[in-house]
């Protein structure tokens, strides 16, 4: 039976842990309260919500507070059975997981790395990160479908659409080139899909705005990592 308690999401305008909760509540067709935070300036109630990491995404429902991305989508899963995100299969399931947690932890965590640094450095991580995307295209090209999820928008889809907006903006402020269209044909056909879906392409933040966001975070989180390879 459907929950029908009140579902509120604590969320940051370019988080992209935030956008992946509010796709999968889209898809699901959960009706839900967004509250935006600040993350240079917490409040008093994402700091009570989440004493431990003080991050977004927080998701409230009813009296019960759920944390962290990967945690809520699969909670959102569990909760409303419309719209299925994570494969049924057990195996599949597993597959879905074990992707998600190499591109958040290896490629996308190089990429934004190689947008914040210069030189020899930023050669590093991109070289990185075009290794590990050659891995996901891998996974497409098994796939033969239209999303990692078959037909339909799926966990892995979500999880990945960081790629198919975000990561065209950061190769803009980085002044770089990771997904050539000819050397990874799969990731940028899916790349299009996705974005093109009628829920993601309703719920993405503001192009113009988010570039002025990373231009200058990439300058201050760049800054911070030459100061700790010095010290």
């Amino acid at each position: 039976m459907e929950s029908k308690e009140v579902v509120k999401l604590l969320g940051f305008w370019v988080s992209q842990s935030s956008m992946r909760v509010e796709w999968a509540l889209r898809l699901k067709g959960v009706e839900y309260e967004y509250i935006e935070e600040d993350i240079f300036n917490k409040s008093p109630l994402l700091l009570e919500l989440n004493p431990v990491h003080k991050k977004v995404p927080v998701l409230i429902h009813g009296e019960k507070v759920i944390l962290e991305s990967f945690v809520i989508l699969e909670y959102i899963d569990e909760t409303w059975k419309q719209y299925p995100i994570l494969p049924q299969d057990p195996y599949d399931r597993a597959m879905a997981r074990f992707w998600a947690k190499f591109a958040e932890e290896k490629f996308l965590d190089n990429a934004f790395k190689a947008m914040c640094t210069q030189g020899v450095q930023k050669e590093g991580y991109l070289k990185q990160a075009k290794e590990y995307l050659e891995k996901i295209e891998e996974v497409l090209i098994k796939g033969k479908s239209k999303f990692f999820g078959g037909e339909n928008i799926g966990y892995l889809d979500i999880v990945l659409g960081v790629i198919s907006y975000w990561l065209p903006l950061w190769e803009v402020v980085g002044c770089m080139k990771i997904v050539d269209p000819i050397q990874f044909p799969s990731t940028t056909l899916w790349m299009e899909n996705f974005r093109n879906h009628p829920v993601i392409k309703d719920k993405l933040p503001p192009r113009d705005k988010m570039v002025v966001y990373y231009q200058w975070r990439s300058k201050e989180i760049g800054a911070r990592m030459a100061s700790a390879r010095k010290s």
